[in-house]
């Protein structure tokens, strides 16, 4: 069961953000960043109040994805990217991004904090942070 609304277009959306951000990390990599897509959809905390859907959640300008910003947002959605976003469209997530909603693939080791959030961990070339429970509730609620 979805835990966002979505439409059919959305789903190629992420898919294709997915993809861009994370090609290179394989599935496992995709998958999470599909998480901090989702994850920031369902925040109603810090940078992300206004977000309600995948489309708001990919453009998101100021704060949004290198990928769009820098402009290696161009490739088309393939069946295997659609299929891993349905997944994190329907709940499945991967740590370190479960609840993480920012990530960034640094040049050396992932700093303890990000913008003041903790980093939960690393899978290969990124880092992911996620906000406490206390700052982001609704992050933990599903």
């Amino acid at each position: 069961m979805a835990v966002v609304a979505y439409n059919e277009e959305e789903v190629k959306l992420l898919a294709r953000l997915m993809r861009a951000e994370a090609e290179g990390d394989g599935q496992l990599g995709m998958l999470m960043v599909g998480n901090v897509g989702i994850n920031r959809v369902r925040a109603d905390c810090l940078d992300f109040p206004q977000i309600r859907t995948i489309r708001s959640m990919v453009f998101q300008s100021p704060g949004g994805f290198e990928a769009i910003q820098k402009g290696y947002f161009y490739q088309r959605a393939r069946q295997r990217e659609i299929n891993l976003a349905r997944r994190v469209i329907n709940g499945e997530r991967f740590h370190p991004a479960t609840y993480s909603l920012w990530f960034f693939r640094p040049d050396g080791s992932c700093p303890a904090q990000w913008f003041g959030q903790w980093n939960s961990g690393r899978f290969k070339s990124h880092c992911f942070f996620s906000p406490t429970q206390t700052d982001c509730p609704s992050v933990y609620r599903y």
